[in-house]
């Protein structure tokens, strides 16, 4: 076991080099709200429209779940990723086709974690990308069975259950990565199993899993996050809900990339609830201490924890949606 361990650690540890790139966007497939009139465009942020054909007849779903295109740009080169898949089986996709967006475009898919808000849409959207064997990176932990929420004796449900044959099915070449890996030619790092250090974030209490027959904590070792370097503005960082940390996440992404610098912190961040709230103020003050140029919490950070942010960190904050696109330009 010490063997198995030491060799673990040496993979987490692992260094990953990114290329430097002159522009990220998130377009976010989805999202847990939408406001088709806040209108607020700017040279960052692009709000759906509810405009299609010249009509007001574009309506752009919410839903409990979360899922975003990335498109990076080095020089006039564009490669295009897709990040997590929602929760329903047709949301992300239906918002992908109101958005007018060229599914074709994915050369590459990445998973957060094996939760079904990230998972639930993952057919209908390679359904539309429309290519076989496109690389699909995942930690090895979203292949655990049974997984499932408990609140109580006889009080449990299940996550439906991710297999690698399912996967395959569908016409993706997985790729399992326990340590950080690079994607589109090192133009975004997976961050893999994300290291644990801060003393306040401990992980969802009521997440369980089955190993032999035998009941145990799920520490959600699969929860993971993409990052970019923008040129001379640093890193910015995309979880999916943060299971880890998103203080944890965030500093293991400048660990393994050697970037000190961070520009955008996006993503759900899991403050939710009254499990979470409690250390909404901790975690505020150590995402301030990261100094990001822009903080974006997204899906489960919650919406008093949301609220909290904004009033904290005025300056830096920006309200996603589905629907809405990120420019962060060199």
């Amino acid at each position: 076991m010490r063997i198995l361990n030491e060799r673990k650690k040496t993979d987490l540890m692992k260094k990953i080099e990114l290329n430097a790139l002159d522009r990220v966007e998130i377009l976010t497939l989805q999202d847990n709200t939408i406001d088709i009139t806040m209108m607020a465009n700017n040279a960052i942020v692009q709000r759906a429209m509810a405009i299609k054909e010249g009509q007001i007849k574009n309506s752009i779903l919410a839903e409990h779940g979360f899922s975003a295109l990335v498109r990076t740009t080095a020089g006039e080169k564009t490669r295009t990723l897709l990040f997590d898949f929602g929760y329903s089986e047709e949301g992300a996709a239906f918002n992908a086709r109101a958005l007018g967006v060229d599914m074709g475009q994915v050369e590459a898919l990445a998973l957060s974690h094996g939760h079904s808000d990230h998972m639930g849409g993952f057919a209908a959207l390679v359904e539309m990308i429309g290519k076989k064997g496109l690389p699909f990176f995942v930690h090895p932990g979203i292949f655990k069975a049974p997984r499932y929420v408990k609140f109580g004796e006889g009080l449990k449900f299940d996550f439906p259950t991710i297999t690698r044959a399912g996967l395959e099915q569908a016409g993706v070449k997985v790729i399992e990565a326990r340590g950080p890996e690079t994607l589109l030619d090192g133009d975004v790092g997976f961050l893999g199993e994300i290291e644990r250090v801060t003393d306040f974030e401990k992980g969802f209490p009521i997440a369980f899993f089955q190993e032999d027959a035998v009941e145990k904590w799920d520490p959600i070792e699969d929860d993971t996050a993409v990052v970019m370097n923008l040129k001379g503005k640093g890193l910015v960082v995309l979880s999916g809900c943060a299971h880890s940390g998103v203080v944890n996440t965030v500093r293991y992404a400048k660990a393994v990339t050697g970037i000190e610098k961070v520009h955008a912190i996006m993503g759900g961040f899991h403050l939710s609830g009254p499990f979470f709230e409690p250390i909404v103020g901790r975690t505020t003050e150590e995402l301030q201490k990261l100094a990001p140029d822009y903080i974006i919490p997204t899906h489960c950070t919650g919406r008093k924890a949301i609220m909290y942010m904004e009033n904290a960190m005025p300056g830096q904050f920006i309200l996603n949606m589905s629907g809405t696109k990120l420019t962060f330009a060199a």
